[in-house]
């Protein structure tokens, strides 16, 4: 079931009775079956590839535990990863690469209609970080299955994250967990910051977004600018806005999820960038991927390589990704190839330095959103063209109206977003609203839900991330 759906909000309030009524010994009962139920909801099928990844890494960590052999103990490790990435690849990229083999030999290759599971991208991931970890020495092997199935299902961050860590979520799911109306309404204030960004912020603009790039070569130059900047806030706040319910929802149920977004748009630089956006993706690669490779140590440029190329394929089977995950990589590069400390220091420090840098930094990632949100590489390569192209042509329509409701509506919300953004310091400005007083607090609480029910569009938009 989806976030965004009144479904959703009646399952969130039964569990969460149902848990305070609990016993603590069997609160995790409860969660997990919570967790299946909330799966299984969209395809009760898929709940198997959930129980096979589990059990696999189950395993794993069991036999990995029981010998200190270092053949077995790799072999352990070997199978689990092997066995997780098939999984994966069968059900996300099988399809994609007998189309690339077919375009490549000539070959006719039997077709394949493979509906994706949502959230396998997340919770494989997930798992198998439990198994690395335990080879490593990280953590302890997780001996009691319950617990362990409840960590790669848990379903407040089951299917868009964020990517987990077993140290940091095993250990609090077993932890005792009293009533606290004051985690409970932090948690409730997170969600509702949350749905504020996807319903009236993101869907209003999918609106706008949707309708350039279904036609970007009979869309003029102005639109697809506007389409562009637009996509970079859509996907933002619906993502953001997915982790922010994930997180404030575990918080209901006593669990500190790991934040996932940090004002990314007022990066500076793409490495800043990558430290403030999908935090627990790109910390994922780089303590699984890019330091086993060599980190900055050796061969980094191969390995920033490695990293992009898998994070491009990481978010879908098709060129667009790739090329989104090669730009990011090539500007990482040569960031690595002509750091800072070149830079006089006092030039360093200049605030107006610093905004020119934010600015470059946020129109290389739209440059990267066109070819990650367009439809085929072809549309995103039509999208640049006409973006630089001769803008004194005319003979194309608008394929939106500029007095759109949904326009001004996405515009203001982007406007209050980025306000909102500049203003934080230490906390997020949804954390400030719960020390301020009653009368404002409450002015707040009534203005986002009224938004929310009022504002959004007239059919429920999924969220972007459930594709991937």
């Amino acid at each position: 079931m989806a976030f965004n759906s009144v479904t959703f909000l009646v399952f969130l309030v039964a569990t969460a009775v149902a848990y305070g009524c609990t016993p603590q010994r069997l609160r995790w009962l409860l969660l997990l079956a919570a967790s299946y139920v909330f799966y299984g909801h969209w395809r009760i099928g898929y709940l198997g590839l959930i129980v096979a990844s589990t059990g696999i890494d189950y395993c794993a960590g069991l036999v990995m535990s029981a010998t200190a052999a270092p053949r077995a103990r790799r072999a352990a490790l070997a199978i689990a990863i092997c066995a997780n990435l098939t999984l994966l690849g069968t059900f996300k990229y099988l399809g994609f690469f007998l189309g690339l083999g077919e375009s490549l030999f000539g070959v006719a290759l039997p077709g394949v209609d493979i509906l994706l599971p949502v959230g396998i991208s997340f919770y494989t991931f997930q798992s198998m970080a439990y198994s690395i970890d335990v080879y490593r020495g990280a953590v302890a092997a997780e001996r009691h299955a319950g617990y362990f199935a409840l960590y790669v299902a848990f379903f407040p961050q089951l299917v868009a994250g964020p990517i987990e860590r077993p140290a940091h979520l095993i250990g609090q799911l077993k932890r005792r967990v009293s009533f606290d109306t004051e985690r409970i309404r932090s948690g409730a204030m997170q969600m509702l910051f949350g749905f504020f960004q996807k319903i009236v912020i993101a869907d209003n603009i999918s609106v706008i977004v949707d309708a350039v790039y279904a036609q970007p070569a009979n869309s003029p130059p102005a639109a697809l600018w506007i389409a562009t900047y637009l996509f970079a806030f859509q996907i933002y706040c619906d993502f953001a806005g997915y982790s922010n319910i994930a997180i404030g929802c575990a918080r209901i149920f006593g669990i500190d999820l790991m934040q996932n977004f940090d004002r990314p748009y007022l990066s500076a630089s793409i490495p800043e960038f990558w430290r403030r956006w999908h935090i627990s993706l790109s910390s994922w690669f780089r303590d699984y991927v890019y330091i086993p490779l060599g980190g900055n140590r050796r061969h980094w440029a191969a390995n920033i390589a490695v990293v992009f190329l898998l994070s491009g394929l990481w978010h879908g089977a098709a060129l667009t990704f790739v090329a989104w995950g090669a730009i990011h990589g090539i500007v990482m590069w040569l960031g690595r190839a002509w750091p800072a400390r070149r830079r006089p220091t006092a030039q360093r420090e200049s605030p107006w330095r610093i905004w020119r840098q934010r600015l470059l930094t946020f129109h290389i990632v739209c440059f990267g959103w066109v070819f990650f949100r367009a439809a085929t590489f072809g549309d995103a390569l039509t999208i640049v063209a006409r973006c630089v192209g001769d803008w004194s042509a005319s003979d194309h329509d608008w394929p939106i109206a500029l007095d759109s409701t949904s326009l001004w509506i996405a515009l203001a919300g982007v406007a209050l977003l980025l306000a909102s953004e500049i203003w934080e310091r230490d906390e997020p400005s949804w954390r400030r609203v719960l020390r301020a007083p009653a009368v404002v607090r409450w002015s707040i609480y009534l203005a986002l839900s009224a938004a929310i029910l009022n504002l959004g569009v007239p059919h429920a938009v999924p969220f972007l991330y459930f594709q991937f």
